[in-house]
């Protein structure tokens, strides 16, 4: 595996991560939050991510164990590795009280709620544990974005401005609490920036893993398990978030331009 080709997979990783240093930017700057712009985000970022694992990750996983295993075995494993990533990321979102999870929505406004500064106090008192939530939240995502990348770097940079605006968000969630605990804002979106670190952290603890042994079939395996990590994410966290918002119907728009965008780019490039 070329060095370049790892280069622009974790630079891309990282950039997917640091986007939380948006989220945190946005809470600082802006007067509001801007509903519809989000939903429409994050229902596109849930369509490329879709889009992209079903029509192009998962056959891709599957003519590479097939290739490798046969048709029966190579089915079977892909089919597997699939919902194993689904069961990854939900025993690992499950394992995440919800307090604590980076992913739980805030508003910009909550700057000028000062009831809540309690909760955030308490919030803060736990950064330990918030760390490690965020740390657990986003090393698949790293891993998914990484992975991608190095087998196709068009699809790599396709997942990872998808992972971005998914991660504006909880940008935002992490840097509100650090703020009202601290009074700071250099350090809550020095926390919220840093927190976005653990998606480069996560692809390159994934690929030392995996780099001694990686072959077609881990490789088939990964693409796989990532498949069903980013369907997970999109149903579990981008949608409902965009409907908590409540702009429902713009994230199903967003929904549908996010497949067209992703359909229209790879079938430009056929």
């Amino acid at each position: 595996m070329e060095f370049k080709t790892v280069l622009i997979a974790f630079g891309l990783t990282l950039f997917a991560g640091l986007s939380t240093g948006v989220g945190s930017a946005l809470a600082f700057f802006a007067k509001r939050t801007n509903t519809k712009m989000l939903s429409t985000a994050l229902g596109f970022s849930a369509g490329v991510m879709i889009y992209v694992s079903f029509v192009e990750i998962f056959p891709k996983a599957k003519d590479c164990l097939v290739a490798e295993l046969g048709e029966v075995a190579g089915c079977w494993v892909t089919a597997l590795a699939f919902f194993g990533g689904i069961l990854f990321i939900g025993i690992v979102d499950k394992l995440v009280p919800s307090f604590e999870n980076p992913h739980e929505i805030h508003r910009v406004e909550e700057m000028d709620m000062p009831e809540q500064a309690a909760k955030f106090r308490k919030l803060y008192r736990m950064g330990l544990f918030t760390a490690l939530a965020i740390a657990i939240h986003n090393f698949p995502e790293g891993l998914a974005t990484f992975v991608s990348a190095l087998r196709d770097v068009k699809l790599g940079m396709a997942i990872a401005v998808a992972i971005a605006i998914h991660n504006i968000p909880e940008g935002v969630a992490v840097s509100i609490p650090i703020f009202y605990a601290t009074g700071d804002r250099k350090k809550a979106f020095f926390y919220s920036f840093l927190s976005g670190l653990a998606e480069p952290v996560g692809a390159l603890i994934g690929y030392a893993i995996v780099y001694s042994f990686f072959n077609e079939i881990v490789f088939g395996v990964l693409f796989a398990s990532v498949a069903g990590i980013m369907v997970f994410i999109s149903l579990d966290e981008l949608l409902p978030t965009a409907r908590e918002y409540g702009q429902h119907h713009l994230a199903a728009y967003g929904l549908v331009a996010g497949m067209m965008v992703m359909a229209l780019s790879l079938l430009l490039f056929i």
